[in-house]
């Protein structure tokens, strides 16, 4: 079967998670590290930014509203597609023991 009559065959849901999966498991490791190392640096520079302690849990919490906050002007696949991937990734970061 091919792939485009695969995901034509999948519900909705099962579409969105598949693509969210495809992303996260995708090119993003390499250009730019694990979730753990991405998040990890994009708090530090945010908690500098901010003059606040933000953690790679709240990365992930604030990308998911920052979709949330976009899907409330249009809602599109691709915006529940990323809202996803960012809690895959932020789980993963919250469930990882960085050494």
């Amino acid at each position: 079967m091919s792939e485009t009559v695969a995901a034509q065959a999948l519900t909705p849901r099962s579409r969105v998670l598949q693509t969210a999966d495809d992303a996260i498991h995708g090119d993003r490791n390499t250009h730019y590290g694990t979730p753990t190392e991405n998040f990890e640096r994009i708090s530090k520079l945010w908690s500098v930014y901010l003059g606040r302690n933000v953690s790679p849990r709240d990365v992930a919490m604030l990308m998911i509203l920052l979709k949330v906050a976009r899907g409330m002007n249009l809602l599109t696949e691709d915006t529940m597609v990323d809202i996803a991937g960012y809690a895959a990734c932020g789980w993963e970061c919250e469930t990882q023991v960085v050494a």
